[in-house]
């Protein structure tokens, strides 16, 4: 069964920096980054950052300047640089790609299991 697995997660003083990844458990035939959202608590999930097949990403307005998200095509990876850390972006960060386990497979979207980011002094 392939999972999508995010790493990096932890806990980091104000303006501090962490630096996500996200990559499938096992070889796949294709994988296409979609974007990493966050939820805190008592809050709904929110879209943070966004990588389409050209290459143009974009970002929520809290983070813009601060996360840059990035793609990394020969190690299968999507990343989400985080930088300038504030206490508002603790949350349980999830990334999401499409999926096509096999050539005759057909493309589904998975989702991480989430990892948690906590901004605190």
């Amino acid at each position: 069964q392939v999972q999508l697995v995010e790493s990096g997660g932890g806990l980091v003083q104000p303006g501090g920096s962490l630096r996500l990844s996200c990559a499938a458990s096992t070889d796949i035939f294709s994988i296409h980054f979609r974007a990493w959202y966050r939820q805190a608590p008592g809050k709904q999930r929110e879209l943070v950052a966004t990588i389409y097949s050209t290459g143009i990403t974009t970002y929520a307005d809290s983070v813009k300047g601060r996360f840059t998200i990035s793609r990394d095509n020969a190690n299968n990876t999507m990343n989400l640089q985080m930088n300038s850390l504030k206490p508002e972006d603790t949350a349980v960060y999830y990334c999401s790609a499409d999926i096509r386990e096999r050539p005759w497979s057909p493309t589904v979207v998975y989702w991480g299991q989430g990892t948690q980011i906590t901004v605190s002094s």
